[in-house]
């Protein structure tokens, strides 16, 4: 399960880049579509997030920042469609990914880098 998650993750974060850069471009119509895409792999993580939690729930905090993480990706997209200014938007994206990164991997079942 937890292989799952980190690869739902992953392809969560890449998503989220191609449909950045496609919206700072100006490309609506690709941008909505990687969006969409994007999405689902939220619920991807979402759920073998939730599946690791019942198996061990010392993961609450992380779970949190989690739900924060994918929060700040969608305001930070939003806001790029808008096309308003989204620094705001990184800078609290950028703090909750360091974050559950490091909680992600600190904690028993992540790997023993700190």
């Amino acid at each position: 399960m937890i292989h799952a998650h980190i690869t739902a993750w992953f392809l969560a974060i890449v998503l989220f880049f191609i449909a950045a850069a496609l919206y700072k471009k100006g490309n609506q119509k690709g941008a909505k579509i990687v969006h969409m895409a994007l999405r689902l792999f939220y619920i991807l993580v979402l759920l073998t997030g939730g599946m690791i939690l019942t198996m061990y729930s010392m993961h609450l905090l992380k779970a949190a920042v989690g739900l924060w993480v994918i929060g700040s990706m969608e305001q930070v997209l939003i806001k790029a469609a808008k096309q308003k200014n989204a620094t705001g938007a990184w800078i609290q994206l950028v703090i909750s990914l360091l974050l559950v990164l490091y909680l992600g991997f600190s904690l028993p079942l992540g790997f023993d880098w700190f």
